[in-house]
């Protein structure tokens, strides 16, 4: 990922974010996609209204998807998990600096 990369505009729990991800619209919707539904199934059940809070708890709900996936012992699903794992960290990281504003 480089500066050169094009931005990708998304739409994450009603904020719109400007993601830079090596060619990959395409999967930085499908991502952002993910991140939304699962902030708003998230917000339903726990009724906060602090997104920096709904944030981590969604972070923590996709992590605990990660280990369920480590632990049931699937090589080519762990692969594909870490293949993607740091990308997704930088995302979250850049959302929660955009939500901290």
């Amino acid at each position: 990922m480089n500066d050169h990369d094009p931005l990708v505009q998304v739409e994450i729990f009603g904020q719109t974010y400007s993601l830079r991800g090596a060619g990959q619209a395409g999967y930085l919707r499908e991502l952002a996609a993910h991140v939304d539904t699962r902030m708003r199934e998230i917000s339903e059940t726990t009724r906060t209204a602090d997104t920096l809070k709904l944030a981590i708890l969604v972070a923590l709900n996709i992590a605990d998807d990660y280990f369920q996936v480590r632990r049931s012992g699937t090589r080519t699903a762990e692969r594909a998990w870490s293949g993607k794992a740091g990308e997704f960290a930088q995302i979250l990281d850049r959302f929660l600096k955009e939500a901290d504003h």
